[in-house]
């Protein structure tokens, strides 16, 4: 597993559409590929968990932060509902993939965030200014393999439909979360009427 893993990471972090292209290529199936996603979502919250009991900030943090299972459900949901919502935002833009193929290079790149939270979780605690850039370097860089990945797995021809594609998912997520909370609200409101 660990000789896989390696030269996997390090193709990533190099060529990314290539990388892409091996994890498309492994035929992985929807049980295992929505599997992966729980398992990742589980490292999440346990990072974000981690992330927070370490931290020093003194801000009001939401609810849910005490609550591991209800984190990992937000989690969770919210990636699968961003995986079709970009799935479907990248038909819109001129895309030909598949969902399967979204689900996989999304649950992979989660990995890959995972394992450099965890790297800058360990640096800020020993050295923390060399966490804040290591931070700052992983952000970027993960935006270029995300976009890489997302580009890939829909056939999008360059890196900026990636970008269109997350922008319209955002903006889609956002207006269906706002009729959601209307509709609820309204119907929370004609109960208690």
């Amino acid at each position: 597993m660990q000789d896989a893993l390696i030269p996997m990471i390090q193709t990533s972090l190099r060529n990314p559409r290539g990388a892409a292209r091996l994890i498309m290529s492994m035929g992985l199936g929807r049980d295992v590929l929505w599997t992966a996603l729980t398992l990742v979502a589980v490292i999440n919250t346990f990072l974000i968990l981690l992330i927070v009991a370490t931290s020093s900030a003194t801000m009001p943090l939401p609810g849910y932060f005490d609550k591991p299972l209800t984190l990992f459900v937000l989690i969770a949901g919210l990636m699968v509902v961003y995986i079709h919502a970009m799935y479907w935002a990248g038909l819109a833009v001129g895309g030909k993939g598949a969902l399967m193929d979204v689900l996989a290079v999304v649950v992979w790149f989660q990995v890959l965030r995972a394992i450099a939270q965890a790297a800058v979780v360990l640096l800020s605690l020993a050295i923390p200014p060399l966490g804040a850039i290591l931070s700052l370097v992983v952000a970027g860089w993960g935006i270029w393999i995300f976009l890489s990945f997302l580009a890939e797995a829909l056939n999008l021809r360059s890196l900026w439909h990636g970008v269109a594609v997350v922008c319209v998912a955002f903006i889609g997520i956002v207006m269906g979360m706002a009729i959601l909370i209307a509709m609820i609200g309204g119907a929370a409101q004609g109960v208690l009427s």
